[in-house]
C-alpha cells in the first residue's frame, strides 16, 4: 500500500518515529490518522506530522517552491521480508543495544564511530543516491532504543526528561529536521544525529576522601590524573622511589586518601618485589645500580631520598658514679632539633659499675623506634649504637676493637674503644678515648692518640670500601666517616682567676677568648694531633670541672681551672660528607663533675654492594623488652599519680 506522495505507508511512519524522539513520538503515532486528514492551515504552522508531501507543499513559501525540485519516483511495494534477515536482524539490534549502553556510539550507521555531541543534527550534505530509501529496520531499532525504560527515566535533580520545556524544544527540533527532510537532507545521503546521550542518573560524586569500597573498585582514576608522587610528598614528608613506581601506577589503581590506607596495606611503601627478581638475582655479587639490590641505589634512596642520614655521637665522664640520672631525655633528646636521629652513639668513660643498668635506661629513653644494634667495653670505657629499627637490614655485621694506653695493662681506666660497620655502602668508625689527665701532661695524651691509631685492628672481616685510599699505620684512613669523642683532658693554659673573670663577663655564649688558652685547639692546628678532623665551633661553657649536684666550678681546695675536656671531632674521606647541626653540652645533667657533651650529625649516604657480611638484622632482644617494659610501667605510674592529683580535695579555711 503506497501513499499519494509516492512513499510506502510503512515507510513513512517509521520514517516520521525516527525523526521524533522521546515521548513525543508515541503520542504523534496515536494520532497519525486523524492528522493526515486534517489539512493545514495558512497561517505557516509546522506541517502535522503523517500530512502528505504533496499537500505540505502547499502550505512551504513560494521561494521554497521555486528551489526545490522534487523529481518524480516510481512507487515499488515492499520486498517480503526474509526469515534468515529477520533473525540477523534481532541480534544485530541487540548488539547495537549494548554498545549504546556502553560506548554511546552512532546507532544510525554500525560503521559509524562519531560522536554524537550536541542536539539533534543534521549530517553534512552529500548528494543524494538514486534508488529507494533505505530500509526502516534502523528507525524500528531507534524507536526501540528511544521508548526503553531508561531514556524517559527522570532525573533525581527535580526535573522530568518528558517535562513540557523539553517537549517544546523537541518540537522546534523536529520541525527544522523535517524541513531538512524534504530539501534532500533526510533520505540516502543524510544521516541525523542523536541528541547527547545522558545517563539516566548522574553518577555519585567521586570524592578524594571516599571511602566506599564499591566506587574504590568500579570507579578508577587513570594515573595521570593526579600525581601520586605529590599527594606522598605532602603526607609523608619524604618523596619514595616506591611511591611513583610504574608497576603501581600502571594497574590503575585509585590515587585518593582512601586507595592509599589500602596501598600502604598491601604495599605498605616498600618496592614491589617481583619473584622472578628473587629467583634470578644471587645476593652474592653486589651491584650498585642494581634492581632489587638490598644495598642498591634504589633501596637507599627510599629510605634517604637526599642521601643524608641524622647521626647523635656523645660523650660523658660519669665518674664512676653508682646514681644514674632520673631523667635522660635532655641528653639524648634535645629540644632544639625537631626530629630524633636516625643513629646514637653514645660513648662513656668511668662509667658507673652496673653497665647493663645504663644501657637498659637508654633503651628506656629513647624507647621502641630505636634498637642497640652493639655495645662493647674496655675496662670502664663504654659504647653503645643505636639504630632505628627498620634500618638494621642495611648494617654489615658490626665488629670492636680496644687498645690500653697504659703502661700497666690491667688497669683498663685509660685506653681507646672503637666500634666499626658498613651502612649500606658507606663505612662508619665510632672511637671513645679516655686520655692521660694532667694539666701539662700534651705531650702524653698525643703518644695515646698515636698509639691508638696504631693499635687499633679495624676493620677485620668486612672489607673496605675504598682500599686505595688506606693505610696501615693510620686506622682512621680505613673508614669513610670517623668520630672520635670522649674525654681528651685537654685543658686552658691559663689560671683560674683569668678563666673565671672571662666566664662572668661572657656567661651564655661568647667564649672565643676562652679557646684562646685550649691546648687541642692549639695541637690541631699546628697538626700534631687529630690529623685530618675537624671540630664544630664551641659555643657552650667548660664541660669540666663542676661540684657534683651544683652549678659551680671546683670549690674545693685544689681549685682546678674549668676546661673543654670532653669533645667530639670528626673526619671524612669525601670533602663535605659530614656537616655538624649542632654542637653542645647539657648542663642539666648534674651527677658527675662533667657535663655530657654531644654533637648532632648530617652524614652523606652512599649505595653500597649486597656481597658484604650483613648483621641479618641482630639486635639486643632482651634489653629492647626490659627497656620498653620500663617505659610503659613509668607512663602508667605518672598517670596514677595524675588521676589522683585530681581526685584529691584541698580543704581551705576562709
Amino acid at each position: 500500500m503506497s501513499t499519494p506522495n509516492g512513499f510506502p505507508q510503512h515507510s513513512r511512519v517509521c520514517l516520521t518515529r525516527s525523526v521524533e524522539g522521546g515521548a513525543v513520538q508515541d503520542l504523534q503515532a496515536k494520532k497519525a490518522g486523524k492528522a493526515a486528514k486534517k489539512e493545514p492551515g495558512g497561517d505557516g504552522t509546522p506541517p502535522k506530522i503523517g500530512t502528505p508531501i504533496s499537500e505540505t507543499l502547499k502550505i512551504l513559501p513560494e521561494e521554497l517552491k521555486v528551489n526545490m525540485k522534487i523529481k518524480s519516483m516510481t512507487p515499488r511495494p515492499p520486498r517480503k521480508p526474509r526469515l534468515e534477515r529477520a533473525a540477523s536482524l534481532d541480534e544485530k539490534s541487540w548488539r547495537k543495544w549494548r554498545r549504546f549502553r556502553t560506548s554511546q556510539e552512532s546507532l544510525t550507521d554500525p560503521n559509524e564511530t562519531s560522536s554524537s555531541n550536541g542536539s539533534l543534527q543534521e549530517a553534512s550534505p552529500s548528494p543524494p543516491t538514486r534508488g529507494r530509501a533505505s530500509p526502516c529496520n534502523p528507525c524500528c531499532q531507534q524507536d526501540s532504543l528511544h521508548s526503553s525504560p531508561d531514556a524517559l527515566e527522570a532525573s533525581p535533580g527535580g526535573k522530568s526528561r518528558g517535562s513540557a520545556s523539553d517537549l517544546g524544544k523537541r518540537a522546534s527540533e523536529i520541525s527544522s529536521a523535517f524541513g531538512g527532510l524534504l530539501r534532500g537532507k533526510g533520505f540516502a545521503g543524510g544521516k541525523p544525529r542523536l541528541s547527547q546521550i545522558m545517563p539516566a542518573r548522574p553518577l555519585p560524586p567521586m570524592e578524594l576522601n571516599v571511602a566506599s569500597h564499591t566506587l574504590r573498585t568500579a570507579n578508577r582514576i587513570d594515573s595521570d590524573c593526579l600525581d601520586y608522587r605529590h599527594y606522598s610528598q605532602h603526607k609523608f614528608g619524604r618523596v619514595s622511589s616506591s611511591l611513583s613506581d610504574s608497576r603501581l601506577q600502571g594497574n590503575g589503581t585509585l590515587y585518593d586518601n582512601c586507595s592509599t590506607d589500602s596501598m600502604k596495606s598491601t604495599f605498605s611503601v616498600l618496592t614491589p618485589i617481583r619473584a622472578k627478581d628473587v629467583r634470578s638475582r644471587s645476593y652474592l655479587e653486589g651491584s650498585l645500580l642494581a634492581s632489587g639490590a638490598l644495598m642498591g641505589a634504589e633501596e637507599l634512596s627510599r629510605y634517604f631520598p637526599d642521601r643524608n642520614m641524622g647521626i647523635f655521637v656523645a660523650t660523658w665522664n660519669m665518674q664512676g658514679q653508682k646514681e644514674l640520672p632520673v631523667n635522660l631525655d635532655d641528653f639524648l633528646l634535645p629540644t632544639d632539633p625537631d626530629f630524633a636521629q636516625d643513629m646514637y652513639v653514645i660513648g662513656v668513660q668511668e662509667g658507673c659499675p652496673d653497665r647493663r643498668e645504663w644501657e637498659i635506661r637508654l633503651q628506656e629513653t629513647l624507647g621502641p623506634h630505636y634498637v642497640l644494634l652493639h655495645s662493647a667495653a674496655h675496662g670502664v670505657l663504654y659504647m653503645s649504637v643505636f639504630i632505628r629499627r627498620d634500618l638494621i637490614w642495611f648494617c654489615s655485621e658490626v665488629e670492636y676493637a680496644t687498645v690500653t694506653t697504659r703502661i700497666v695493662s690491667q688497669i683498663k681506666t685509660k685506653g681507646a674503644l672503637g666500634i666499626s660497620f658498613t651502612f649500606f655502602g658507606t663505612s662508619f668508625l665510632f672511637i671513645t678515648s679516655h686520655f692521660t689527665s694532667g694539666d701539662s701532661k700534651v705531650n702524653e695524651r698525643k703518644l695515646d692518640y698515636n698509639k691508638t691509631i696504631q693499635a687499633l685492628t679495624l676493620p677485620k672481616n668486612v672489607p673496605d670500601t675504598n682500599p686505595y685510599r688506606s693505610s696501615s699505620s693510620d686506622v682512621t684512613t680505613r673508614f669513610d666517616e670517623v668520630f672520635w669523642f670522649g674525654d681528651f683532658n685537654f685543658r686552658l693554659n691559663k689560671d683560674r682567676e683569668t678563666v673565671d673573670s672571662i666566664l662572668n663577663q661572657n656567661p651564655d655564649t661568647d667564649v672565643s677568648k676562652l679557646l684562646v688558652y685550649d691546648q687541642l685547639t692549639s695541637e690541631m692546628s699546628r697538626g700534631s694531633i687529630f690529623k685530618g678532623f675537624q671540630e664544630a665551633d664551641i659555643h657552650f661553657r667548660p664541660s669540666y670541672k663542676f661540684d657534683i649536684g651544683k652549678d659551680s666550678y671546683d670549690t674545693t681546695s685544689k681549685q682546678r681551672t674549668p676546661s673543654y675536656t670532653d669533645r667530639v671531632v670528626f673526619r671524612s674521606r669525601y670533602k663535605d660528607d659530614i656537616q655538624a647541626v649542632k654542637y653542645s653540652s647539657c648542663p642539666v645533667i648534674k651527677t658527675s663533675d662533667h657535663r655530657p657533651v654531644f654533637a648532632l650529625f648530617r652524614v652523606k649516604v652512599r649505595p653500597g654492594r649486597d656481597n658484604i657480611p650483613l648483621a641479618a638484622g641482630l639486635f639486643d632482644r632482651d634489653l629492647y623488652l626490659i627497656g620498653i617494659r620500663r617505659r610503659a610501667t613509668r607512663e602508667l605510674l605518672r598517670r596514677r599519680e595524675r588521676k589522683d592529683q585530681r581526685s584529691s580535695s584541698i580543704c581551705s579555711i576562709s
